[in-house]
């Protein structure tokens, strides 16, 4: 086997896919290899060039290879598919002239896509910022569990003819309902009561470790003075922004996040759609809830506001529906976020 200088590591789960070239481009190395035996290859190697699709493992390996010397680069798996050239995956090998399987097609794919000037990369994580985010990766989920378990109360309920209003604010008068069902179906209600206190309980206890982490993290304490932006959010994004000099501009960063609309444009017209919803879904759910509140208490003091000169938040809410200014006001939210990243500092509010 001569000696690759670039390689398309394609991850699994146990059988990993390895496309390999030469300085001219020559295919020098195109095998499988399980799970126990990546490190051994790669120690064998030279310093070299690994391409690996951004995806789950993907940052541990990146980490593993780099400690070996070699230059690892992460990239979003829908840029490394326009260089797929058949629709089969590398786990569907090709049969050659000898009868013996050639893996193909997604590793060789991720060897081409690395070498593309004009690819975007993905900053590889440390372990720390990924076991910072898994308190959140963790609360989310319990979150999703109390709101499957309270429609579930709510439905049986309505079974029973006992209807309450939505939101997670009347979950009393939801469990204080519960008392008015025959004796027969109060055990099955009993359960998903029991299984929602266990879940709250849990929930604030996450909640209490991030806030923990966020108060100690320098970083974390500058984005807090956002408004809109609490502990939670905060911290989400001091452990999941990369760097921010990736992006060209604050706008760059909002895009990423999938909070600018798609362009259709075309003969010199400008054409605006919706917003992409590229990105971080989580990070982008944060900022539109940190908007729809900062909009929900600018409401509350809507006589108070009044007596000043209308701000800008003032006059999209004039012009737009609420949830069209809230998306406008958590790209701006965002930009905030790029700036104290990149520049420093604490946020100060600009009138207008």
């Amino acid at each position: 086997m001569g000696q690759p200088i670039t390689i398309g590591l394609d991850l699994a789960k146990s059988v990993f896919q390895v496309h390999g070239v030469d300085v001219e481009g020559r295919v020098v190395v195109r095998r499988q290899l399980r799970r126990s035996q990546v490190l051994a290859f790669f120690d064998r190697l030279g310093p070299c060039l690994v391409g690996m699709e951004a995806c789950s493992g993907a940052h541990h390996w990146a980490r593993e290879l780099g400690a070996l010397g070699h230059q690892v680069r992460l990239m979003p798996p829908a840029y490394v598919k326009a260089y797929v050239k058949r629709g089969k995956t590398d786990g569907e090998a090709d049969r050659g002239p000898s009868g013996a399987t050639q893996p193909t097609n997604d590793a060789e794919a991720i060897c081409e896509a690395v070498t593309r000037p004009t690819m975007r990369f993905v900053p590889v994580k440390s372990a720390e910022r990924q076991a910072a985010l898994l308190d959140h990766k963790a609360r989310d989920f319990l979150v999703r569990q109390r709101t499957q378990t309270v429609n579930a109360i709510r439905a049986h309920l309505g079974e029973f003819g006992v209807v309450v209003a939505k939101g997670i604010h009347n979950l009393d008068r939801l469990l204080e309902a519960a008392q008015d069902v025959p004796e027969a179906a109060r055990p099955a209600l009993d359960l998903l009561a029991g299984r929602l206190g266990d879940l709250e309980e849990r929930i604030e206890a996450a909640t209490a470790r991030i806030t923990a982490a966020q108060k100690a993290d320098p970083l974390a304490r500058r984005l807090a003075t956002i408004p809109g932006l609490g502990p939670i959010a905060s911290s989400a994004f001091a452990a999941t922004t990369p760097d921010v000099a990736a992006f060209r501009s604050a706008r760059d960063y909002a895009a990423w996040l999938g909070l600018t609309p798609r362009a259709h444009s075309s003969g010199g017209k400008e054409r605006l759609g919706r917003i992409s919803k590229a990105g971080n879904r989580y990070l982008r759910r944060l900022l539109y809830l940190g908007a729809m509140a900062r909009i929900s208490a600018r409401r509350g003091r809507r006589a108070a506001r009044l007596e000043g000169a209308p701000d800008w938040l003032d006059r999209m809410l004039a012009r737009k529906p609420v949830k069209v200014a809230a998306v406008a006001l958590a790209a701006r939210m965002a930009r905030a976020v790029w700036a104290l990243i990149a520049r420093g500092g604490s946020y100060r509010a600009v009138p207008g």
